[in-house]
C-alpha cells in the first residue's frame, strides 16, 4: 500500500510538473510572437501573463468538467453546450482584459517612446469598444488558439496511454497463454514417468519447480537478460531429456552470448517447444532437434530445426493446436518488436523449420 502510494504521488508530481513546463512554454512563446509590436519584451511578457488564467480557466474547465462528466460518460450535447459557454465565457474575459488593463497599458508604453501615438482600437467609450466585432472576432480567436492546440496534446495522450493500455493488457494475455500451455506438457511428461515408477520423477519436479520460479517471477518484468531466459531454455531441455532419453538427438549451439543483451522474455521458448512437441512427441523411432542461437551486433538470430513425423496425416483439431504457441509469439512480436523482428515457419518434406531474426535494442518498453 505505502508502495503504491508513494508511485502515485511520484505519477501526480511528474504530471504536474509536465503541466507546469508546457505552459511556460506557451507564455514564453506567446511573450516573443506578440512582443514584435510592442515597446519591449518585458511589457509583452507582463501583457502574457494577464491572459495566461484564461487559457489555463479554459483549458481545465474543459479537460476536467467536459472529458471527464460528459465526453466519458457519453453525454455529448451536454459536453457541446458547455464547450460554447466555455468559448463565449473566455473571449469574453479576454475583451475585458484586453479594455480594462492590457490596451490602456500598451498605449501609455507606447507613448513613453512617441508621444503623438495614437491607437484606433480603443476609440469610443467602454460598451462602444466591446460590440465592435472585429475585436470580437479577434478575441475568440487568440483565446481559442494555445487551449485548442493544449488539448490536442491532451487528446493525442489519452489515445496513446488507452492504446499502451491495451497493448499491456494483451501482451499479459498472451504471456498468461504460455504458463498453463508449458505446464500442461510437462505435467504430462511428469504423468507418464510416475506411471513406469521411474527414479527420475524427482529430478522432473525439481527442474519444474526452477523454471516455473522463472516464469512467476523473474519473467514478470518488461525484459530480462537474455542469459537468463536461455539458461530457462536449457532446463526445459534438460527435462526432456529425461522423457526421450537416447530416441532423441538434440544439439543446441551457442555464439556470441554475454551478460547485457535484454530480450523480452520467454520469446525463444514456444519455438523450443513447438520443436519438441511437434518433432520428438509425434515422431516412431528417433528423432532429432537442433537449436543455433547466434548474437551479433545486437542482432539475435535463434533457428530452430526438428524432424518431421514420418507417413502421418495431421488432423485439424492438432494443427490448431500447434499453431495456438506460433500465434502467440507472432503476436507479442508485433506488439514488443515492430519492424524489429522476423519470423519464418519453413516445412519441407522431412523437417520443419522456424526462423527468428530480432533487433535486441529495438524493444518496445509497454
Amino acid at each position: 500500500m505505502q508502495l503504491n502510494l508513494s508511485t502515485l504521488l511520484n505519477t501526480r508530481s511528474r504530471r504536474i510538473l509536465l503541466h507546469i513546463g508546457f505552459w511556460l512554454i506557451v507564455w514564453a512563446v506567446m511573450t516573443l510572437i506578440y512582443g514584435q509590436g510592442m515597446p519591449d519584451l518585458a511589457i509583452s511578457a507582463k501583457i502574457m501573463l494577464l491572459f495566461l488564467p484564461i487559457h489555463l480557466f479554459y483549458y481545465y474547465s474543459i479537460v476536467n468538467i467536459g472529458i471527464y462528466r460528459f465526453i466519458n460518460r457519453r453525454k455529448y450535447w451536454s459536453f457541446a453546450f458547455f464547450l460554447v459557454g466555455c468559448l463565449l465565457l473566455s473571449a469574453l474575459a479576454f475583451r475585458l482584459t484586453e479594455i480594462l488593463i492590457a490596451d490602456p497599458w500598451i498605449l501609455r508604453e507606447m507613448q513613453k517612446q512617441r508621444p503623438d501615438f495614437q491607437w484606433h482600437k480603443l476609440d469610443g467609450s467602454f460598451y462602444e469598444q466591446l460590440k465592435k466585432p472585429f475585436y470580437i472576432i479577434n478575441a475568440i480567436e487568440q483565446s481559442n488558439l494555445i487551449v485548442w492546440v493544449a488539448l490536442s496534446v491532451k487528446f493525442f495522450m489519452m489515445w496513446f496511454e488507452k492504446r499502451q493500455a491495451a497493448a499491456e493488457a494483451e501482451l499479459n494475455f498472451l504471456k498468461g497463454q504460455l504458463h498453463p500451455h508449458f505446464l500442461f506438457n510437462t505435467l504430462n511428461n511428469l504423468y507418464g514417468l510416475t506411471l513406469s515408477q521411474s527414479p527420475k520423477s524427482p529430478e522432473v519436479v525439481i527442474g519444474l519447480s526452477g523454471i516455473l520460479r522463472y516464469m512467476l517471477y523473474e519473467a514478470n518484468t518488461a525484459y530480462v537478460d537474455l542469459t537468463k531466459d536461455v539458461e530457462m531454455i536449457k532446463s526445459y531441455i534438460a527435462l526432456e531429456k529425461i522423457r526421450y532419453e537416447e530416441r532423441l538427438e538434440i544439439n543446441f549451439s551457442i555464439n556470441g552470448l554475454h551478460s547485457g543483451y535484454r530480450i523480452a522474455p520467454l520469446l525463444l521458448l514456444p519455438l523450443v517447444e513447438n520443436a519438441f512437441k511437434h518433432g520428438a512427441g509425434e515422431k516412431v523411432g528417433d528423432a532429432w532437434i537442433n537449436m543455433d542461437l547466434r548474437i551479433k551486433d545486437d542482432k539475435l538470430k535463434f533457428k530452430v530445426s526438428n524432424s518431421k513425423p514420418e507417413h502421418r496425416v495431421i488432423t485439424d483439431k492438432e494443427r490448431q493446436g500447434s499453431s495456438i504457441g506460433l500465434t502467440n509469439i507472432r503476436k507479442r512480436l508485433d506488439i514488443l518488436y515492430p519492424s524489429a523482428h522476423k519470423l519464418r515457419i519453413i516445412e519441407e518434406e522431412e523437417m520443419f523449420l522456424a526462423v527468428l531474426e530480432i533487433r535486441l535494442n529495438l524493444l518496445t518498453t509497454i
